[in-house]
C-alpha cells in the first residue's frame, strides 16, 4: 500500500481559510485519504486540517501593529519549520500571508520539500524587489487575479492564474429577495450593508466613522435602514459599544447581526465596506458600494511612501479602472461617505452599469477555482517525483 498524500499547509486570515478548505476539498476528490497539516481555520480544519496553533494567532495587519507581536510570531514559524523539515510533506502550500509564509517556503525549498504559494503578493502595487525573494521560495505560484500571471511568466516563475472560488460559489444573478426573506427584512425597504471589518484594529478606525456617515444619511432620508454583520462575537461587542456612545442614531435605524455578512450584503441595495476580500462578494453580488480604508497614523506614513497604486480595492484593479469609490485614509470621513452614498441611491443609470461591469468580471474569474489550484498542486508534486 503506498502512504496517503501529505500536505502542509499555513492560512493566516479568514480569506485564506476560504481558499484552503475549497483547495483541501478539491484535492480529496483525487486523494481520499489525503492528509493535511499546518494553520487553518475552522473551514480548513471542517475539512480535515490538523491545525497547531489557532489561524487567529496570524491575523494582525499593518507595518507597526505585527511588531508588537513579533515574539510569538517568530516562536510559531519556528515550530512550522522544525516540524516540516523532520517531517518533510510531498508539498508545501503557504496561502497569502506573504511575510509569514514565504520564509517557511524557502527554509523548506532548500531542504528540498516543493512548495507552492496561493494568492500573489501585491507585488505589482509595491516592493517590487519581492518578486526576488518569490522566486527563491516558491516552485509555483497559483493567482486570483487574471493580470497577476503576466507578472511571474516575465520572471520565470512558474504560475497558473486559478480564478477565485468565491466566483464559482456565488450564483451570477442575486436573489435580492431571498436574501431579504432569509433575513426576515421587508421586501420594499431600501438597505444599506456597513461592514467596517473583522480585526479589532479595522473596526476601531472604521466603525465610528462608518456608523457616523449612517446617521447622517438617516437624516436625510429617514426610510434607510443600515445592516450591520458582526464577523465574531468579540467584534460584535466592540460594535454595539460605538452604536450606544451614538445617542443621535436611533437603534430603530439599524439591525446588528452575528456574522451572516454575505445574507446582508446580498439582502441591501448598497454595500458601504472596508477594502479587502469582502470588496469581491459584494461585486459577485453585483452590489454598487463605497469602499473606505483606514490605517494607524505611523503605518499610514510607511504604507503611503511604499504603494504605488491609484486603486486599493478588488473591483477597481480587476476592472483596471475606477469603477467604485474609494475613501481611503483622511478622505474616509462621515461626510465623504454619506455624500457619495446619497449620491448613488438616486443614480439608477449607475448601478445598471456597475452590474454589467461586475458580471462581466465574474465571468471572467469563474474558472472551478477549487479543481484549478489542486491540478496545479499536483502537477508539482509529480514533477518532484520525476526528477
Amino acid at each position: 500500500m503506498t502512504a496517503p498524500l501529505r500536505i502542509g499547509i499555513v492560512a493566516g486570515e479568514g480569506s485564506g481559510d476560504i481558499l484552503g478548505a475549497n483547495l483541501i476539498a478539491a484535492l480529496k476528490k483525487f486523494h481520499p485519504d489525503l492528509v493535511v497539516e499546518g494553520i487553518g481555520g475552522p473551514l480548513m480544519i471542517a475539512e480535515g486540517c490538523r491545525s497547531f496553533f489557532p489561524m487567529e494567532r496570524l491575523s494582525v495587519m499593518g507595518i507597526i501593529e505585527p511588531l508588537k507581536r513579533l515574539p510569538e510570531l517568530l516562536h510559531i514559524r519556528r515550530s512550522i519549520k522544525q516540524y516540516f523539515a523532520n517531517h518533510p510533506p510531498d508539498v508545501f502550500i503557504g496561502i497569502d500571508s506573504p511575510d509569514f509564509d514565504l520564509n517557511i517556503e524557502k527554509f523548506l525549498l532548500a531542504r528540498g520539500i516543493k512548495t507552492v504559494h496561493y494568492v500573489s503578493p501585491s507585488v505589482w502595487a509595491w516592493r517590487q524587489g519581492r518578486i526576488h525573494k518569490i522566486k527563491l521560495a516558491v516552485d509555483h505560484m497559483l493567482t486570483l487575479l487574471p493580470f497577476e500571471q503576466a507578472i511571474y511568466q516575465q520572471h520565470n516563475i512558474p504560475v497558473t492564474f486559478v480564478g477565485h472560488p468565491l466566483a464559482d460559489e456565488f450564483p451570477l444573478e442575486c436573489n435580492t429577495a431571498a436574501y431579504r426573506y432569509a433575513l426576515g427584512l421587508k421586501q420594499e425597504g431600501t438597505y444599506v450593508a456597513l461592514l467596517p471589518g473583522s480585526r479589532e484594529t479595522e473596526v476601531n478606525l472604521l466603525a465610528p466613522v462608518l456608523f457616523k456617515a449612517a446617521q447622517q444619511c438617516a437624516v436625510m432620508k429617514p426610510q434607510l435602514h443600515f445592516l450591520i454583520p458582526a464577523a465574531n462575537a468579540a467584534r460584535k461587542q466592540q460594535l454595539l459599544r460605538t452604536l450606544e456612545a451614538m445617542s443621535d442614531f436611533p437603534a430603530t435605524a439599524y439591525t446588528v447581526y452575528d456574522g451572516r455578512s454575505h445574507e446582508v450584503m446580498g439582502a441591501s441595495d448598497f454595500v458601504v465596506l472596508a477594502s479587502g476580500t469582502a470588496t469581491l462578494e459584494a461585486l459577485l453580488l453585483k452590489k454598487p458600494m463605497i469602499v473606505v480604508y483606514k490605517l494607524g497614523a505611523l503605518t499610514w506614513e510607511i504604507a503611503s511612501r511604499m504603494v504605488k497604486l491609484s486603486s486599493v480595492s478588488l473591483p477597481n484593479l480587476l476592472a483596471q479602472k475606477k469603477l467604485v469609490p474609494e475613501l481611503i485614509q483622511h478622505d474616509a470621513t462621515a461626510e465623504q461617505i454619506s455624500r457619495k452614498l446619497l449620491g448613488m441611491l438616486g443614480d439608477k443609470h449607475k448601478q445598471e452599469s456597475l452590474q454589467a461591469e461586475f458580471t462581466a468580471i465574474h465571468q471572467q474569474l469563474r474558472c472551478n477555482a477549487g479543481e484549478r489550484a489542486a491540478r496545479a498542486v499536483l502537477s508539482v508534486i509529480s514533477e518532484r517525483g520525476a526528477t
